[in-house]
């Protein structure tokens, strides 16, 4: 699957004061690109410096068949472990990173630590697709 990117930023979940401020604004600048998508929208998370506690990269992107430069391409043959997020849960999306957390700290999740999105169709249901080893 070939995702085109539409704006992107750099954060920490545990060692930046401003990640929530970074993800909002990254939301948030992407909603005029957005308003127009027919499709489902992805927060992506890449470029991982090491596992869940380190600096990654989360971009905002739909998917695309256009060959554009600036895009991620989701290996979909790659193993990923879907997550369902409750969607009528304000806090759904975060309840659900913190299950993909514990379960990485108790070791029932092996994480790939390589391309990990959220997606968000347009019949209103969200998953975290995360790559496994």
């Amino acid at each position: 699957m070939r995702l085109q990117k539409i704006q992107s930023t750099r954060t920490n979940n545990f060692k930046d004061e401003q990640m929530l401020e970074k993800i909002q604004g990254v939301w948030q600048a992407s909603q005029p690109h957005l308003a127009q998508q027919q499709g489902a929208v992805y927060g992506v998370y890449h470029e991982y410096e090491s596992d869940y506690k380190g600096d990654y990269s989360l971009t905002i992107a739909v998917e695309t068949d256009g060959e554009d430069a600036d895009h991620l391409q989701v290996d979909e043959s790659a193993a990923y472990q879907v997550f369902p997020v409750d969607a009528a849960d304000e806090q759904g999306v975060i309840k659900a990173w913190k299950t993909i957390w514990k379960q990485e700290e108790e070791g029932s999740l092996q994480r790939a630590y390589t391309l990990d999105y959220e997606k968000y169709s347009t019949d209103g249901t969200k998953t975290i697709h995360i790559a496994l080893k």
